[in-house]
């Protein structure tokens, strides 16, 4: 529909343009007919041939080239057998009193330059969508380079854990093993698909939060909130294990005596929002850059998540922290529906 609106005021420009450059031609209202006419019988034909297919293995140029050889002088003559119709004429070639060279060649000229813009148009969605999947594949890498990082990274201590507790409580050894084969089950699950229910990235959370709470015992509770309405809403897999681990790793660990961690997801009227809420340090002070400050929102694991959101749901989506009172920080994710 927006096709037709803009070519009916392209082409009613063009016959404004030619009844002031050729006077005495045609009087103004028949030649706006005939224009629109010919003008939406061209874009007919070109959106016919471009659904068809018949030249979409040839280059872009010879391509439009050949539409263009197609589309205009079908446009031309079967256009004006229309505007016969339309005022009720006897047929004949062209509308005009006397044949002119002007005309024609005007049509062509306008015919073209219409031809161009679409072609133009054409050329600059495939480099955005080429761009757009290019930005997408970078960040699939940069998942799996993460993956590749964190997942041996929580192995190895997890392992570590379980040689431990083999001889001092076997009962919490074999329930940690159980734990990591979960985990593990789902993170391969996550690996070969591009998205994933709701409730199976807060099954795979709660794998994980299950492994770290007999990692640091009593030190750490948590509480996982997702209503019914939302567990088969389709996600990113691993877009909120990066804002838990970073909770643990620089708000939890670090801190002395116990803290929480809540993962928390409601509907929203425009979307979904997932709040992972921690008791932890909290962000540090604007002038405070000690050693023991919690790393600002740009860390590596937050703009992945960001960078993510962005490339699969655009500027709307968005994950912002909030400070906590009295300490901790909310990392708030926002995905529209």
């Amino acid at each position: 529909m927006t096709v037709i609106v803009a070519s009916a005021a392209f082409w009613a420009l063009a016959s404004t343009l030619l009844y002031f450059l050729v006077p005495g031609l045609e009087t103004f209202p028949r030649l706006l007919v005939f224009h629109e006419c010919v003008g939406l019988t061209m874009v007919a034909c070109v959106l016919w041939l471009q659904r068809t297919g018949r030249f979409a293995r040839r280059k872009p140029a010879l391509r439009w080239l050949l539409i263009g050889l197609v589309a205009i002088p079908t446009g031309y003559f079967v256009g004006h057998q229309v505007a016969f119709l339309l005022l009720g004429e006897p047929m004949r070639m062209v509308g005009h009193q006397q044949i002119s060279l002007i005309p024609i060649l005007f049509t062509v000229l306008v015919g073209g330059l219409g031809l161009h813009h679409y072609a133009t148009r054409e050329q600059l969605a495939k480099e955005a969508a080429a761009r757009s999947e290019a930005q997408r594949l970078a960040v699939e890498s940069q998942l799996r380079l993460l993956r590749a990082q964190l997942e041996p990274h929580m192995l190895f201590n997890t392992l570590a854990n379980v040689r431990s507790l083999v001889r001092e409580d076997i009962d919490r050894a074999e329930l940690m093993i159980d734990q990591l084969i979960v985990y593990l089950r789902s993170a391969l699950a996550a690996s070969q698909t591009e998205s994933v229910a709701l409730s199976r990235e807060f099954a795979q959370l709660r794998a994980y939060l299950d492994i770290m709470a007999l990692r640091m015992g009593p030190r750490l509770s948590y509480r996982l909130e997702l209503p019914a309405t939302l567990e088969r809403t389709e996600v990113p897999p691993m877009l909120l294990q990066p804002l838990v681990e970073n909770a643990i790793k620089h708000g939890l660990e670090p801190k002395v005596g116990r803290g929480s961690i809540e993962v928390v997801a409601r509907a929203m009227p425009e979307g979904i929002e997932i709040r992972v809420s921690d008791s932890g340090l909290g962000l540090p002070a604007e002038e405070d850059d000690g050693p023991s400050a919690r790393p600002a929102s740009n860390s590596y694991g937050l703009q992945h998540v960001r960078d993510r959101l962005q490339v699969l749901y655009g500027p709307a989506a968005r994950l912002s922290l909030e400070r906590r009172d009295p300490t901790g920080v909310c990392a708030v994710v926002f995905i529209p529906t």
